[in-house]
């Protein structure tokens, strides 16, 4: 051990330095679910028809009635088809009106939408008929930006700190979005959208080790479940803007902007300092932790553990994670957990269009029904444990997936609070993931096992939007996949050890976190504090 959990006992591990810590998370947040489901809104489905204006050279006095009805052929329920037209010919009006158009092709010329439609993604680049499939490859394109996110910003973190990662991310996530609602191709917005996600890896990531290496273990849920709080009210908020703004570059620009003002806060934001230690950075720990002493108003201690290691503590790699058979468990079920989980929250959340309600109102109620779910894993983690709450979690989420499958589809109202139940469930699990695997991972690889963690998830992240086409075939495809996939899920996390109560473990050796004296870190800030062994004086002396 380092010595900074017993350190942070008594400087305060849930002060006002560390929510101050927790608010400047609460502008990345909600901007990182805009990003995450704001294509939703900006592919809406809008009535269209092939552009068939070649017959106006024959027929320059046709109305548009007329035109319709001469170059269209009708589907069996009387309405003109989507993606189809009559072949233009070389004939005179009348020859076309004696004999009518009979052969078919599809669209050669483009597509007509309503004049009063504003721009969206759907009408400027034809997401329609053949090129429908490009909205859900968009989707799965920005979550493999997550998931290169998620193998760059781990290890880079842990290498050169979480405060560089974060306002790297932060920055380049404003740039991007920003640059995305100027983009001339829609091949050129998916590239953007992939380095969009990565940005957003890295903030969610580091933003997660930071806040974990800061605060004590029972205040740590509360922290972190609160800045997934602001992720859910991020939902609601997106699905208002949208609402208001139909404009998809004016909503994309809307979305990121505000981006930029976290970069007025930048000066307070602190490094870890348990990672600072880990690296030998003694003396830019102390100094920190003197910053948080002062903050809270708390006297720091005359003795204190050192914080120099009682043994070196190696620098941490990604086959650390592997060689040891504790990290090995730790790492396969919890990147299985997080895949499937990933599988159904993603499933359910992408699916909003899909459920036969208003997409506003679903929206608003996906987000607002994650708000309760966020708050109450703050409870049922201290009632329940990490691993209970996990595994139950998990199996609920893919019950309620697996009943869909069952219910008609003429029954949208069933169909929506279902779903929303299973939101409830998979976001409750997610924000269990993230206290969980912050927990089991030691600080030497901390950031490069949530990172791993969080890779599974971004590939079942790119899963989910390519099973949705599965629905094709027949529409209990999709949620009976990501119903099955986290029940099993769940029922793997029961062999996970349990973290509730304990202290960080810093070294690869250490195995899992080891119960705290007090049973709850933070519980002890207080109480003088006693060693057996001769200590270093003044380590953390006032400022």
């Amino acid at each position: 051990m380092s010595g900074v959990g017993e350190i942070l006992k008594a400087v305060g591990d849930f002060g006002r330095f560390q929510k101050c810590l927790v608010l400047l998370s609460v502008i990345p947040c909600l901007s990182v679910a805009f990003h995450q489901f704001c294509q939703l809104f900006m592919v809406v489905e809008v009535p269209h028809h092939c552009d068939t204006s070649w017959i106006r050279a024959v027929g320059p006095n046709l109305t548009q009635e007329e035109q319709l009805n001469l170059t269209l052929p009708r589907g069996p329920d009387g309405h003109f088809e989507q993606c189809s037209m009559f072949s233009p010919v070389d004939w005179d009006l009348d020859s076309i009106l004696a004999y009518g158009l009979n052969h078919t092709e599809k669209c050669s010329s483009g597509w007509v939408y309503p004049s009063e439609q504003p721009p969206s993604l759907l009408t400027e680049f034809d997401l329609v008929c053949d090129r429908k499939d490009l909205n859900d490859i968009a989707q799965a394109i920005y979550m493999a930006g997550l998931l290169l996110g998620s193998m760059i910003f781990g290890p880079l973190s842990d290498r050169f700190g979480r405060r560089p990662v974060i306002l790297i991310s932060v920055f380049l996530q404003g740039l991007i979005g920003l640059g995305i609602a100027f983009v001339p191709h829609f091949y050129v917005y998916m590239a953007f959208r992939c380095v969009l996600g990565a940005s957003v890896s890295g903030i969610t990531m580091t933003f997660l080790a930071l806040a974990t290496e800061w605060i004590g273990v029972s205040s740590r849920p509360n922290a972190v479940l609160t800045s997934h709080c602001c992720f859910a009210i991020g939902q609601m908020i997106l699905a208002g803007l949208s609402y208001g703004i139909r404009n998809w570059r004016l909503l994309e620009i809307a979305g990121s902007a505000p981006l930029f003002a976290f970069f007025f806060c930048m000066g307070v934001l602190p490094e870890s300092a348990r990672w600072l230690v880990t690296k030998g950075r003694i003396e830019e720990a102390k100094k920190l932790l003197q910053k948080a002493a002062a903050a809270n108003k708390r006297q720091p201690p005359t003795r204190a553990p050192g914080l120099k290691p009682e043994k070196q503590v190696k620098s941490g790699s990604f086959l650390d994670l592997f060689r040891k058979k504790h990290l090995l468990k730790v790492t396969l079920i919890m990147s299985c957990a997080w895949f499937v989980n990933s599988i159904v929250y993603y499933g359910l959340s992408l699916n909003v269009t899909n459920f036969g309600l208003d997409i506003y109102l679903t929206q608003l109620a996906f987000g607002a029904v994650e708000i309760p779910a966020r708050f109450a894993c703050i409870f049922t983690l201290q009632w329940f444990g990490r691993r209970k709450t996990q595994a139950v979690l998990l199996v609920l989420s893919g019950l309620v997936c697996l009943i869909i499958t069952a219910i008609p589809e003429d029954q949208p109202v069933a169909t929506t609070v279902l779903a929303t139940i299973g939101k409830f469930a998979a976001s409750a699990s997610f924000s269990t993931s993230y206290v969980y695997a912050a927990e089991l991972f030691p600080t030497v690889v901390r950031q490069t096992g949530v990172g791993l963690c969080s890779m599974s998830a971004r590939v079942a992240g790119i899963l989910a939007p390519l099973i949705r086409l599965l629905g094709q075939h027949h529409r209990a495809i999709p949620m009976a996949i990501f119903g099955s996939a986290p029940v099993l899920g769940g029922l793997l996390c029961i062999l996970l050890p349990e973290t509730r109560g304990t202290d960080l473990a810093d070294d690869t050796g250490d195995g899992h976190p080891q119960l705290s004296d007090s049973g709850l870190e933070g519980d002890s800030a207080t109480s003088p504090m006693t060693l057996d062994k001769p200590t270093v004086r003044q380590i953390c002396p006032p400022p």
